[in-house]
């Protein structure tokens, strides 16, 4: 190949590489989420067993999180990303053949760590390539995550139709994963473990990485509470069926996947600040005039624009922690990852206590209080300075006062 065209072809396979393993992440994770009612039944467990396996898989992936952040930043992000993908489809298969409670939750804590892994390296690995692209790109990342979630459930959903357990549904998707991860493994993108650069302003690095991790957590509040919460609102509170009641979360996921897919040409044309400015203002303003309204129309549309909104914000923020220090970028991208998962388990708990003291509609107003607290912190997406290298032999120079 002239070197010319490998040099334009070494980009493209690296995002490409990137973006099968966002695929695969949210496959396994759809194909996961439509057989937990088979495996329900299969091993006869209560609701409140079925919490406890659920919550085990939560405490595996914050586990998984807080302890490769450091393995991405000592021997960068490709060398814990491919096995880590690989070991995601291995790991799928382990909760289908648990014969007790027990045996199944520890299949759920290792299936939990693996995914909490694949999570930060490929958001890590997500970050070089947008860095090597020159512009923004993980918003497209995190769209064929969400296209994976839709295609995991579908499978997921046939292989339920049709009657088949669901060993079956995860040897397969779980053999699918593996292939996918050998393919993609040849072209993703290799960088070595960044040395240090100049040290950020001070007042930019760990404190700013902290305020992302608060952004995703108001982020993923969001989420959660238009997962959990979004059709029971329609169904109990607005009278709909359960039908049209369904519509809601199909209205959020949906929006929130074209969302991401326009979100690159917006952060371009707009800068990550404006960008996450204007998508918390679609967020709150949606579902908050949704809830004033009180129709089963207007909560449809409301959830639509809470995606909408969302959509462009964790993105920029991944993007963010992962630039704030290249060299810690595994750690920074860790932290901010495990706040925005833990918005995402405790924030419908949170609304389910509110609901029980207020009322759903009142408690449904947290998630737009959140995106218009991240409206207002929107600005420390924006790069921290740096100090200039000293230059050697030069003299010192005269710190200049900027004007008022």
């Amino acid at each position: 190949m002239p070197d010319r065209a490998r040099d334009r072809a070494g980009p493209w396979r690296g995002r490409l590489a990137a973006a099968a393993m966002f695929l695969l992440f949210g496959t396994a994770l759809g194909a996961w989420t439509a057989r937990i009612p088979a495996i329900k039944q299969r091993l006869g467990l209560t609701d409140g067993q079925l919490g406890v396996g659920l919550l085990v898989f939560a405490a595996g992936a914050i586990t998984g999180m807080q302890l490769v952040g450091r393995l991405v930043d000592r021997y960068g992000s490709a060398r814990v990303l491919v096995p880590a993908a690989l070991a995601e489809g291995a790991a799928l298969i382990l909760p289908a053949f648990a014969p007790t409670l027990a045996v199944l939750a520890g299949a759920l804590f290792a299936f939990g760590v693996v995914h909490g892994t694949l999570n930060i390296a490929m958001n890590a690995n997500a970050v070089e390539v947008e860095r090597a692209w020159g512009r923004p790109i993980m918003s497209s990342f995190h769209a064929v995550y969400s296209v994976g979630g839709f295609l995991g459930a579908a499978i997921g959903g046939l292989f339920a139709r049709a009657g088949l357990a669901p060993a079956t549904t995860f040897l397969s998707v779980g053999l699918g994963a593996v292939a996918l991860a050998a393919a993609a493994s040849r072209w993703v993108v290799a960088t070595p473990a960044p040395a240090p650069v100049a040290a950020p302003d001070p007042a930019g690095a760990p404190g700013g990485v902290l305020l992302l991790g608060v952004l995703a957590f108001c982020c993923l509040v969001g989420e959660g509470a238009a997962a959990d919460w979004s059709s029971v609102y329609l169904r109990d509170k607005l009278g709909s069926s359960a039908g049209f009641a369904a519509a809601a979360y199909a209205a959020f996921a949906g929006a929130m996947t074209v969302g991401r897919i326009a979100g690159d040409r917006l952060a371009a044309a707009l800068g990550p600040v404006l960008l996450v400015r204007l998508s918390g203002m679609l967020a709150a303003g949606g579902l908050g005039a949704a809830l004033l309204v009180n129709h089963p129309v207007a909560g449809v549309v409301g959830f639509g624009c809470l995606g909408a909104g969302l959509a462009g914000i964790a993105p920029q923020v991944f993007s963010a922690a992962g630039n704030r220090d290249p060299a810690r970028a595994g750690r920074a991208i860790a932290r901010v990852a495990s706040m925005g998962y833990a918005g995402f388990l405790v924030g419908p708990v949170v609304i389910g206590g509110l609901a029980a003291l207020f009322g759903l509609p009142r408690a449904l107003a947290l998630p737009v209080l959140l995106a218009l607290f991240v409206v207002l912190m929107a600005g420390v997406l924006r790069p921290p300075r740096r100090r200039p290298e000293p230059v050697p032999g030069a003299p010192s120079p005269a710190v200049a006062v900027p004007p008022a």
